[in-house]
């Protein structure tokens, strides 16, 4: 979904409710005396607007800044394996005594949605490549690239998700399997839609059925800004 940012192509994220908010809205259902409830007594949440005030993501105009995995270059060695300073040849964001850890990084972030990057010799000097990628939620604020802004913020089904909805999610057809996974895509067709391209990767976030489950969701939609 990294690359589907930095290429524009995501603009939208889908977050199921959990329990807790689910109870929250029927609290503030009974407060309020709104009479319509559906779901075994859980209100219709687009029935009244205030519940967007309980979105946990944000609220429009709101900023959101995005971690991805990252690792961190200052030096590389050369043919006979003394330390020089590395010359950035991928999209790189310099840093000076960033902190992390019990420590500081300086030098250069790179990213993993850019490619992939071993680190040439090890503590030994053996020259054997190795890794030095970080995972995202380890990432701080100093080396993220990616700045979104909330630009609205609404609720409904999963299912309810539109052709063009699932698009603005980053994913496409192109270059998924069909494995019918998504029941409202029988009959043997073989082609696959952006809504099916989603709804396998809903299901693999989340787990087998629970794209039949069809849960309430916050829709979330963001566009990128300069840091």
């Amino acid at each position: 979904m990294v690359r589907a940012l930095l290429d524009g192509k995501k603009t939208q994220t889908r977050r199921a409710f959990s329990t807790r908010m689910i109870d929250l809205m029927y609290v503030a259902a009974h407060a309020g005396e709104v009479s319509y409830f559906v779901d075994q007594g859980f209100m219709e949440p687009n029935d009244a607007s205030y519940v967007i005030d309980f979105c946990p993501h944000g609220q429009a105009g709101d900023r959101l800044w995005v971690r991805e995995t990252w690792g961190v270059i200052s030096h590389v060695l050369d043919q006979a394996c003394n330390l020089i300073d590395w010359v950035p040849d991928r999209p790189a964001a310099a840093i000076s005594e960033m902190p992390f850890g019990q420590g500081y990084y300086s030098g250069y972030v790179i990213y993993a949605a850019d490619g992939s990057y071993e680190w040439a010799g090890n503590d030994d000097g053996d020259g054997e490549p190795r890794s030095a990628w970080h995972p995202s939620i380890h990432m701080p604020r100093a080396a993220s690239r990616i700045l979104l802004e909330i630009v609205s913020v609404r609720v409904e089904r999963l299912k309810a998700i539109t052709e063009a909805d699932a698009r603005a999610e980053g994913v496409s057809a192109t270059g998924w399997q069909p494995s019918y996974s998504n029941p409202d895509n029988a009959g043997g067709d073989e082609s696959m839609s952006a809504v099916d391209a989603f709804c396998e990767l809903w299901e693999s976030i989340n787990g087998a059925d629970s794209w039949v489950a069809n849960p309430w969701v916050w829709v979330v939609e963001f566009k990128r800004v300069t840091p």
